[in-house]
């Protein structure tokens, strides 16, 4: 029986890890990390044997006590401050819970000579501000991290070559685009947007939007098809290499907002609240998945049209 630890299991994209493995019908043993209890159910499952583990990736001896135990086959690492907001507000403890829970992992994996494979999830942040000339992204482009938060991915990346490079670790990297799909917290800011659509479109909110800057262009993923993407690489992806998981598909988030207003027969007003705008925002980012294509067969299969109709259908449910 094949056994994943996944660490930031708390998290909005271990859930929908756990769906992919189940619907593949294959048993197998997952074991959750996080310093947080989850907010989902992960008992009902009749495939994945899931099991919990309240743990401070910064303590070394709980993280060496539960890999020695559970002795992981892959290691999804999820965990980390993934707000890019939250990094200029608090860039310090960004920094160093990003990067230090990682290099801690690692070491705990290379002082037992633990056989595994991991996967370290990084950010299309890492790539900064870039000229159009360099659209679509692709794999090759120079690094130009312009938030705390990028900063830190862009470490942990470097981090991950090291440990190949030096210490012979399995290690697949990902610059992981926007991801967006059910479940997802209002923190973020699509399902934020859908979440007060809902509210407009149930008459419990004015029909107005309080937003940052809807001019900005991103590339949004279903995370359904990112979890698929992480197990494909898993699976097929080679040591010491990096990924993008995107779309191909650069959108605004002004289009975005009138995707959802038109799914819902809502009409809506924006007002631009200059406290969300970042001091120093990515303009446009779009990537090419070609690499990660061409490499194991992963492809997308989730139209954005179908991703926002369940995110929208999620918040009508809560």
């Amino acid at each position: 029986m094949e056994k994943f630890l996944i660490t930031g299991f708390s998290g909005f994209v271990s859930q929908h890890f756990l769906n992919l493995l189940e619907s593949m019908k294959v048993h197998v043993a997952v074991l959750g990390m996080d310093i947080q209890l989850p907010g989902f159910s992960f008992e009902h499952y009749k495939f994945v044997k899931c099991q919990f583990c309240k743990t401070d990736l910064l303590d070394k001896n709980q993280v060496d006590n539960t890999l020695y135990q559970f002795q992981p086959d892959y290691i999804l690492h999820l965990a980390s401050y993934s707000s890019v907001a939250f990094s200029w507000k608090n860039p310090s403890a960004s920094f160093a819970n990003n990067t230090n829970i990682f290099l801690n992992l690692l070491e705990q994996i290379r002082t037992m000579n633990l056989k595994c494979r991991i996967i370290s999830v990084g950010s299309s942040e890492e790539y900064g501000n870039v000229d159009i000339k360099d659209i679509p992204l692709k794999e090759s482009q120079e690094l130009k991290p312009v938030s705390p938060y990028a900063v830190a991915r862009v470490s942990q990346e470097m981090l991950s070559k090291v440990y190949v490079d030096g210490y012979g670790l399995d290690i697949i990297l990902t610059r992981s685009f926007n991801h967006i799909g059910p479940g997802q917290k209002d923190i973020f800011v699509i399902s934020s947007f859908a979440k007060q659509l809902v509210e407009i479109k149930n008459q419990t909110k004015i029909p107005q939007l309080q937003t940052g800057n809807l001019g900005i262009t991103r590339d949004f993923l279903d995370v359904r098809d990112v979890v698929k993407a992480y197990y494909t690489l898993f699976k097929k992806g080679r040591k010491g290499e990096v990924y993008n998981i995107c779309s191909g598909v650069g959108i605004t988030l002004a289009d975005i907002i009138q995707k959802m207003a038109d799914i819902l027969s809502i009409k809506i007003t924006t007002v631009t609240d200059t406290s969300l705008i970042r001091p120093n925002d990515n303009l446009l980012i779009k990537g090419s998945n070609e690499k990660i294509k061409k490499e194991t067969g992963w492809d997308t299969t989730i139209s954005l049209d179908q991703s926002l109709r369940d995110i929208l259908k999620y918040w009508e449910k809560v």
